[in-house]
């Protein structure tokens, strides 16, 4: 599956709550999925992906070891592996960009996300011992939105403050532009700007130098 997704920073709970009331009028018909709670730890990819598929092979059924296969063949630029833990549910993600964009926030990207039978602490350390380090833990609390085909999630983000991603997941590539135009005209509908990747990127390499002070907490920065 591919991933297309655009992000606007809300900032304030004031403006998060605005786009909730929004989303409730154009959609009374959507569906509002249970709120969590999601803690991401980002690893620096290896040279290798190899190593990391060698690590959680073991971890997955035989499909998603021949989906994860599937892609690591097909990587041709950089790729975001993680693990995240939401609602007792452990996951193991590898995102690979399938454009210009960066693979760990861009727009269009190939998606790989399977759930485990381990504790995060578990399979971080599998990925430990393989050789990989910790690039920076992440923490959030989601409401999630589904409108049918696309999904609207309204985050609490350690560090960023509130956060709306809009996404919308499709099977083939080529879709991504048209798919970029549906996303971008229901952000205009909600008055919803989209957060420039050149500042996104400043503030993911602000969080990633000083992780440690935002990590679980509620403290929130400012980067122009």
């Amino acid at each position: 599956m591919f991933e297309i997704e655009i992000k606007s920073l809300l900032g304030s709970k004031d403006r998060a709550d605005e786009l909730k009331r929004r989303l409730v009028k154009l959609f009374p018909a959507l569906k509002v999925l249970p709120a969590h709670k999601q803690l991401n730890h980002y690893f620096n990819a290896p040279a290798d992906l190899g190593v990391f598929q060698k690590a959680v092979t073991s971890l997955l059924p035989e499909g998603a070891q021949q989906k994860l296969d599937d892609i690591i063949k097909g990587v041709k630029g950089g790729v975001s592996i993680r693990t995240r833990e939401a609602d007792g549910v452990v996951l193991v993600i590898l995102k690979a960009s399938i454009g210009d964009d960066s693979s760990a926030n861009g727009v269009s990207r190939i998606e790989f996300e399977e759930p485990v039978s381990c504790t995060l602490a578990e399979l971080d350390k599998k990925l430990l011992e393989a050789g990989l380090a910790y690039q920076a833990k992440w923490s959030r609390e989601r409401e999630h939105y589904d409108l049918g085909v696309i999904h609207v999630t309204v985050d609490k983000n350690a560090g960023y403050g509130y956060l709306a991603e809009f996404e919308k997941m499709i099977d083939d590539g080529g879709g991504a532009q048209y798919a970029k135009q549906e996303l971008k005209a229901l952000m205009a509908e909600l008055n919803c700007a989209e957060l420039a990747q050149e500042r996104l990127e400043r503030m993911f390499k602000y969080y990633n130098e000083h992780w440690g002070e935002y990590y679980g907490t509620e403290k929130t920065f400012t980067i122009a």
